[in-house]
C-alpha cells in the first residue's frame, strides 16, 4: 500500500520567512500539534514540540519564525532551529532536533505524506 496523502492548505496561505499553518497529526496513536512554514521557496512541516522540553513552539499562533525569519525558535527557553532539517544550532536542546514530517506541495496545494 501506497503513502497516504491529507491536505493541509492552499499554498498560498503559507509565505516565506512569515506565519506558519498549525495542523495535527496522529502519531504513535496520538494526535499531536505539528505546523508547516515556508522557507527559501519550500515547504517544510515539524511536530510542535521543542526537542528541550515538550512544548509548542510558537510565540502567537503561527509565529515560528525569530525576528529575523531566518530561524525557527522556541518561544519558552528560546531553542534555535534550521528551517530546513530542524537541527537545533542554538540553545538547550543538547544536540537534538525537532521532528521532521513528510509533506508535498503540488497544484497550489500542501499535503502531508504519512506511509502506512
Amino acid at each position: 500500500m501506497g503513502p497516504d496523502k491529507r491536505l493541509i492548505c492552499d499554498s498560498a496561505q503559507v509565505l516565506d520567512g512569515g506565519k506558519g499553518v498549525r495542523f495535527e497529526v496522529e502519531q504513535h496513536g496520538e494526535v499531536q500539534p505539528a505546523f508547516l512554514i515556508r522557507y527559501d521557496g519550500a515547504v517544510y512541516a515539524y511536530l510542535n514540540r521543542c526537542a528541550h522540553v515538550s512544548v509548542e513552539l510558537d510565540w502567537a499562533e503561527g509565529e515560528f519564525f525569530d525576528l529575523t525569519g531566518l530561524y525557527l525558535m522556541c518561544s519558552t527557553h528560546g531553542a534555535t532551529y534550521l528551517p530546513v532539517s530542524g537541527r537545533c544550532i542554538r540553545g538547550p536542546c543538547n544536540g537534538r532536533g525537532l521532528v521532521r514530517l513528510s509533506v508535498e506541495e503540488v497544484g497550489g496545494k500542501v499535503y502531508l505524506i504519512s506511509e502506512h
